[in-house]
């Protein structure tokens, strides 16, 4: 990896990510084929999945909230919400009173707790890797996570044949424990400790530096005229007005319609894994995503000196030829296939995109920016698998597939359209003024 500022805090916030994606990477299936098997209807699932994705439309609104808080207590205290709050599935078929829709409530609850701890994972990243180890830090954290998603969707589906969904929830909150413990022992910088915290952790001189954040929270702490709801809505417009007119917001902008395709996809796959098989299928083709984005993920920084916006557009044309052909190709191994390929080049773009971004913005400003962005390009998401699950429903559930095939190229035309896209360069030389930031 490199220089690290913090090797002690690096592990922790390594480690901790990679338990807590291990256990949401079982409850992902688990909470979804729990939703097909009480109802058996594309439609629920689709309301599930509006459920989950939802509130990440929402999580430009932790953004300002994350930036001024410390970031070692937003991840502690978001992994013990979580944890409490999957207990109440297996909880409920203990004393027999599941239902899908106690199934239903559970998964907007967990999906808008996540938004915090997202945002801060992010904002923690380059506080303790150099800038020039973003790429391959992002690339290190995006690989162990699809990984773990790779292996564990895939047991996914033989775990729940075996000992059933609701058992899954009760492996969740243990992840989310042992995530919550690691979280404990962070030391991020002077944010969390202005006399030095960071520099015992590794033996060293305490850092006194003043962070600004700190700087800001202390004078509103002692300003008893300091208004809570306004600063709040002041830095809101901040991260709004930081990205406002630049060209990640164009390529937000862009991905809202992969997103709302992306949305109709997981609504529908219960239903399309069903029809080739059962729960083992599903678990193999959600599998198969993560797997194609841990490829793509670890051969990020083999692409990252290409320019951004030729790498999007041939990234985006292969994703859509692939996609398009997992649905028409018959067979449970093609199918599987295609999808591992089809997101290859997606989990590329994604490590690519985000250390460009963290790279350019300013550290005061990156939950902000993070949330903003993540919000607005899976804004759509949840609208997506609304639609998706009622329009499976009354078309099929082939039709709904063809058309994320679609977006993808359409990303791809639309990056070929945009000048100021097209002609992005590497995320090495993409600083804020050729971004268009702030």
């Amino acid at each position: 990896m490199g220089t690290l500022r913090s090797n002690a805090s690096f592990v922790r916030l390594f480690s901790g990510r990679v338990v807590t994606n291990a256990g949401d990477s079982l409850y992902a299936i688990a909470a979804m084929w729990l939703v097909f098997d009480l109802t058996g209807s594309p439609f629920y699932t689709g309301l599930a999945s509006f459920l989950t994705f939802g509130p990440q439309a929402l999580q430009f609104l932790a953004g300002p909230l994350v930036d001024r808080w410390s970031l070692r207590r937003v991840l502690v205290w978001t992994q013990a919400l979580q944890a409490v709050g999957v207990l109440a599935v297996p909880l409920a078929a203990a004393t027999g009173h599941l239902s899908v829709w106690l199934v239903l409530a559970v998964m907007p609850v967990l999906s808008l707790v996540s938004q915090f701890d997202a945002p801060a994972m992010t904002a923690t990243l380059p506080r303790i890797v150099e800038d020039e180890q973003l790429v391959r830090a992002n690339s290190l954290f995006s690989a162990a996570g699809q990984s773990l998603d790779m292996v564990f969707n895939a047991a996914s589906g033989a775990l729940i044949a075996i000992v059933g969904a609701v058992a899954i929830y009760l492996v969740d909150a243990v992840t989310f424990v042992v995530a919550l413990s690691l979280f404990l022992g962070l030391a991020i910088d002077s944010k969390e400790d202005p006399e030095g915290e960071k520099a015992r952790a590794d033996g060293g001189e305490p850092d006194t530096e003043a962070d600004p954040a700190s700087e800001e929270s202390k004078a509103d702490a002692e300003d008893p005229a300091s208004d809570p709801v306004g600063d709040y809505l002041d830095r809101l417009r901040e991260g709004f007005d930081y990205l406002r007119g630049s060209a990640i917001a164009s390529i937000v902008v862009g991905a809202v319609v992969v997103n709302f395709t992306f949305g109709v996809t997981m609504a529908v796959l219960p239903a399309f894994a069903e029809s080739l098989g059962g729960p083992e299928t599903y678990g193999l083709v959600m599998a198969a995503v993560a797997g194609g984005n841990l490829v793509g993920s670890m051969a990020s920084s083999l692409v990252e000196d290409l320019p951004f916006g030729r790498l999007a557009v041939g990234c985006f044309v292969v994703s859509a030829l692939c996609l398009s052909a997992a649905v028409a190709v018959p067979g449970v191994s093609a199918t599987v296939a295609l999808f591992f390929a089809a997101f290859v080049p997606s989990g590329a773009f994604n490590v690519v995109f985000f250390a460009m971004l963290q790279s350019a913005a300013d550290d005061d400003m990156l939950a902000r920016v993070t949330s903003v962005t993540s919000s607005g390009a899976s804004a759509m998401m949840p609208v997506g698998s609304l639609v998706g699950g009622t329009v499976a429903s009354a078309v099929g559930v082939t039709t709904a597939l063809y058309g994320t095939g679609a977006a993808f190229g359409f990303i791809a035309v639309y990056f070929l359209a945009r000048p100021r896209l097209r002609l992005l360069p590497p995320v090495a030389e993409a600083d804020a003024d050729i971004l268009g930031l702030g």
